[in-house]
């Protein structure tokens, strides 16, 4: 299994959203990294959920249920999707600023390559930020 990381402001798609719709497609990656990313996701694998630009926390878990396909708000065969149910939210909500003074998670990509909206985690990244939520 592998562990990532996706990020959604919320005034265009929020956590609570996402709990109402109970699946979406995670579509408008217009970023070649963050699109390979998508592609690297596996059914099953965990992702966890960010608020960016208003919040800026980490607030929910979610899997992939189907693996990346042909994004149906584009023409443009470059653009891929994969689908998400969540899982459940974070009981404490993580904060960008809390990420950044754990020194265990120094290296993680949501600090290191900020703007990339899709990105991987290690485990060990994925386990201390549930820690933290706790």
């Amino acid at each position: 299994m592998n562990y990532w990381l996706v990020k959604s402001e919320p005034f265009k798609y929020s956590w609570d959203k996402f709990t109402a719709d109970k699946e979406t497609f995670w579509d408008g990656v217009r970023n070649y990294q963050a699109r390979n990313n998508l592609k690297e996701m596996k059914k099953g694998d965990l992702v966890l959920f960010y608020h960016s630009n208003e919040g800026k926390n980490v607030v929910g878990i979610a899997k992939v249920t189907k693996e990346f396909y042909q994004d149906p708000t584009t023409e443009d065969k470059n653009w891929v999707v994969v689908n998400l149910i969540p899982v459940q939210a974070l009981k404490n909500p993580v904060s960008l600023a809390t990420i950044k003074a754990d020194e265990r998670l120094a290296n993680i990509s949501l600090v290191k390559q900020g703007r990339l909206s899709v990105m991987g985690l290690k485990p060990e990244e994925f386990d201390r930020i549930l820690e933290l939520g706790e």
